[in-house]
């Protein structure tokens, strides 16, 4: 309309004044007042009460604004069918309107972030990331984003992580902060002692970092994260000498505090478990995979569904995304890993479950009934990939899938 490909148009001459600026289209709240009071003889306050009954979707009060608005609109000569259209196209705004000032701040940032997007792309999606570093759905979402634009998001690591995400070569490393267990005082003592020099392997990181800043759990976390893969050692190799190469590290930092040992005593001090020493096979992918998830929040070097991806889509089988878009009940097919699987026992007695179907782009929290729970519970476990059939609940806030039939596919 506005570079005149489209004639703009308005349902009577009154609303000209009102919605010339916008070519014809409501776009602002304030145009709604203006247009209940201008046409619809109400008084500022009540067209007030009209934009905030649109804005919180109370059909009750929208249904007594409409009859008001009509009479009104009548005792100006405006006919019935004309108002009750431009009350439909009030209402039909309510999905999507804002004040202006509001309007032009978000229109603002919109700009900014298609240009910084556009011409910053690694900068703009590691500021993204560590917006949402929290937020495992969120973070899984714009890592598949960073797979579509061509920029790699690398596994965090104790010798080249920062704090939060950062650009790092062509990709983005993950942030510590995103591993869990990690707190901000631990991640900093890391950053600090590895300016010194780079951590070699699991016993020198030990060494080198109070026990008391960070704890075991926090080291068993970068572990089964990933973090450690600079020091080439394997996951299960680590984690199997772990207990030992801890409690030598407590021991050694009772020995400094006590002014014990002398610097080279320390060194001697510090034996390295045969488990780090020795080759030890590594976990299964899926093991990796899992334990990525689990400290992560997300699958980063793989994903479960990897093989599964292009069947779903060749079948139909819409992204969880894209079903979470849906506004109304229906019968869908979804496709994703199990998580939090989790039984329940009904009022009645009877045992049901509930689990979160994830996919690279969401997850929706399934609900098995006591009838279908009889049928599939014992090859229900986390981390398998299932297809799911049933009827999506839209009815609260969050989504729900209520499962009519489960097929495992792993």
């Amino acid at each position: 309309r506005r570079h005149g490909e489209k004639e703009v148009t308005y349902l009577h001459p009154r609303l000209e004044p009102i919605l010339k600026s916008t070519y014809g289209i409501i776009l602002y709240q304030e145009q709604v007042m203006q247009i209940c009071s201008r046409l619809g003889g109400f008084s500022l306050g009540e067209a007030d009460l009209v934009r905030r009954a649109m804005g919180k979707k109370k059909p009750e009060v929208l249904a007594a604004m409409r009859q008001k608005f009509l009479a009104g609109a009548e005792a100006q000569g405006i006919e019935a069918g004309v108002a009750e259209k431009i009350f439909d196209l009030m209402e039909y705004f309510a999905g999507y309107g804002f004040n202006k000032s509001h309007s032009a701040a978000y229109a603002l940032v919109a700009y900014w972030t298609a240009y910084f997007k556009a011409n910053y792309p690694q900068a703009f999606m590691a500021a993204l990331l560590t917006s949402v570093i929290g937020n495992s759905d969120k973070v899984g979402l714009y890592i598949e984003e960073c797979k579509r634009m061509g920029i790699p998001v690398y596994p965090p690591d104790v010798n080249k992580s920062q704090l939060k995400f950062a650009e790092e070569g062509e990709g983005i490393r993950f942030g510590l902060l995103a591993v869990k267990n990690l707190g901000e005082g631990a991640i900093a003592a890391i950053l600090q002692e590895r300016e010194k020099a780079p951590f070699t392997s699991l016993a020198d990181f030990c060494r080198r970092l109070d026990p008391g800043v960070i704890n075991k759990r926090a080291v068993e976390s970068l572990i089964k994260a990933g973090a450690f893969a600079s020091t080439a050692q394997t996951r299960r190799a680590m984690l199997e000498s772990l207990p030992v190469v801890f409690e030598n590290s407590q021991r050694l930092a009772a020995a400094r505090r006590e002014g014990q040992l002398s610097f080279f005593d320390l060194e001697g001090e510090f034996a390295v478990p045969e488990t780090e020493r020795r080759q030890v096979e590594e976990y299964p992918p899926a093991t990796l995979l899992a334990m990525e998830k689990e400290f992560l929040g997300v699958y980063l070097t793989g994903n479960p569904l990897d093989p599964w991806k292009e069947k779903f889509r060749q079948n139909g089988i819409p992204t969880l995304l894209e079903i979470l878009e849906e506004e109304r009940d229906r019968e869908v097919l979804a496709g994703g890993v199990v998580s939090a699987w989790k039984r329940v026992v009904t009022k009645a007695g009877k045992l049901m479950a509930s689990f979160r179907l994830e996919d690279m782009t969401a997850s929706l929290e399934v609900l098995v009934f006591p009838k279908l729970y009889e049928e599939v519970h014992e090859m229900a476990g986390n981390d398998r990939v299932v297809v799911v059939k049933g009827r999506l609940d839209t009815a609260e806030e969050e989504k729900k899938l209520l499962a009519s039939q489960i097929r495992w596919l792993t």
